[in-house]
């Protein structure tokens, strides 16, 4: 069913688990919302797919691999088809992968956990393949994305891209981090990077990097303090409110400015 013009039409990428799914939960509890959730794998995505029972708004899931630029550049079709002549108001780029691990990774499925990794992950230590497998999925994939569905936004009554960073691709809170991180470090830097010259070449836009907060995913790790619907409330509450002058800002979930 294509979006109507009193539809508030949302795309959000990497919704499998974690903050996505999380967005995409709390997205589809209005009826006012039609939301394309996309994934790399949607029959194994069946939290997602049980979400189509009980929405009030309307669902459509689409298969996109961030990693894989020409799949992307494929979906335009079915994505005009969903939205039709009223474009796309809200897009959200979650799709993230750590050392090929993806963040929302079981602790289960992974004995050695993603946190430590990342500890293990120095400017002296990191994998060039694993960094560049991360940064085509964390960085590039979201630019792709970006590019194709553009159409969509310059139809769209908000016109808003929200790209989520982390405060470890912050040039200001790095020595803070200290030498771990780092693959994790240059991607998350690429995407607020990416922020910013999106805002500059698009003006008419809103364009934001947002910080989740210490989420309890496995990359949050044992110090997590926030849920993932605390964290996700926050961030709608601040990508609905968002005006032009927060375009080109890094912001946390609760609204405050983060330094670059």
């Amino acid at each position: 069913m294509p979006a109507t013009a009193r539809t508030t039409a949302w795309l959000v990428n990497g919704t499998s688990r974690g903050i996505g799914l999380e967005i995409v939960k709390q997205l589809v509890a209005s009826p006012d919302n039609l939301v394309i959730a996309t994934c790399r794998n949607p029959e194994k995505a069946t939290v997602l797919s049980d979400l189509k029972a009980t929405a009030k708004g309307t669902l459509h899931i689409v298969q996109i691999d961030v990693s894989d630029f020409t799949a992307i550049r494929a979906a335009g079709p079915q994505l005009e088809s969903i939205l039709g002549d009223v474009g796309l108001d809200y897009l959200i780029n979650c799709a993230v992968v750590v050392r090929g691990i993806s963040r929302t990774a079981n602790s289960s499925d992974h004995p050695t956990s993603v946190l430590a990794q990342l500890h293990q992950d120095t400017a002296f230590t990191m994998d060039p393949e694993d960094l560049l497998h991360s940064m085509r999925t964390n960085a590039l994939g979201a630019a792709v994305l970006a590019q194709v569905v553009l159409p969509f936004l310059e139809k769209g009554r908000k016109k808003v891209i929200l790209n989520i960073s982390s405060t470890g691709g912050s040039l200001h809170h790095a020595v803070r981090v200290g030498p771990k991180y780092t693959s994790y470090a240059m991607c998350k830097a690429a995407l607020n990077m990416l922020t910013l010259k999106q805002s500059v070449a698009r003006p008419d836009f809103i364009v934001m990097s947002l910080c989740p907060g210490r989420v309890k995913t496995d990359l949050g790790g044992p110090q997590a303090t926030l849920e993932p619907a605390e964290s996700v409330a926050g961030i709608l509450k601040v990508v609905t409110a968002a005006t032009k002058e927060h375009s080109g800002k890094f912001l946390s979930y609760d609204g405050s400015e983060v330094a670059w």
